[in-house]
């Protein structure tokens, strides 16, 4: 495939995936979406005699901010719906791969991009990146299980905080309540996440597919069951004209601030 809205590369065992929208803050739209699980699948079927590991990061400044609000405030709800079940698709591609899939968040990471940080098996951050679920700003909600995974991952109480109010919370936060496993300086990041990522190259994959596995039965997943609560209370939030009105307002108030 040729990618457009990403950057796909495998070097030294390692499977580096980049989101590479930095003018839009890594926002991520249909498209770029449809690139994300492409690579993804990639990732699970690559031969383990190349490929161990998996790193998921950004280009410039922000992981993902998101979903593209300019996307988003054109959709009609076929789209909107069509949009929120690949995005479903694309969690379980990093939950159910056969290779370890690491985070690492470089910078800003909300709504969607840390939905994507949290179905990861391990979260690595730079020093004073800034992370958040603002959807409730738009009078919506997750719609990539993060509610669930937060809570499953930090507890309740911080999490019913972030989501409830969608305040912004830096990684040095989160990395005491256990969400972020290091926490790395900004002008060293990349080399040691590659450093990181490295510790996982010799390790058989079999093994570690399994652990992967027996850790998720052990701290549970998102069930069908409240995944399926979560994208109709999604899909009829979306709807309503409070919702409509909030999505066009934060669009236009972005759109004007760029001109």
């Amino acid at each position: 495939m040729n990618y457009q809205q990403i950057k796909f590369e495998v070097k030294d065992k390692i499977a580096w995936l980049t989101f590479n929208r930095p003018e839009q803050l890594n926002a991520m739209n249909s498209k770029m979406m449809n690139e994300i699980v492409h690579a993804l699948s990639e990732i699970d079927s690559g031969d383990p005699k190349h490929l161990r590991v998996a790193v998921i990061t950004g280009s410039g400044k922000a992981f993902m901010a998101g979903a593209d609000i300019k996307e988003y405030a054109q959709q009609t709800q076929m789209e909107f719906e069509a949009f929120q079940t690949m995005g479903q698709s694309l969690y379980s591609a990093i939950e159910g791969n056969a290779k370890p899939v690491i985070a690492a968040i470089n910078g800003y990471a909300f709504g969607g991009g840390l939905e994507i940080a949290l179905a990861c098996d391990m979260i690595v951050a730079a020093e004073g990146a800034k992370m958040g679920l603002p959807e409730i700003l738009l009078n919506l909600i997750p719609g990539g299980g993060g509610s669930m995974r937060l809570s499953r991952k930090i507890g309740a109480n911080l999490a019913n905080e972030m989501i409830m109010t969608g305040c912004t919370v830096i990684a040095e936060e989160l990395y005491r309540h256990g969400l972020i496993n290091h926490i790395y300086p900004s002008d060293s990041f990349i080399d040691k996440v590659a450093e990181f990522a490295a510790s996982f190259t010799d390790k058989e994959p079999d093994r570690l597919q399994i652990l992967k596995q027996l850790t998720q039965i052990t701290t549970g997943g998102v069930s069908r069951a409240a995944q399926s609560i979560e994208s109709k209370a999604l899909n009829d939030f979306y709807q309503t004209k409070e919702s409509k009105e909030r999505i066009k307002a934060f669009y236009e108030k972005r759109f004007e601030k760029k001109k």
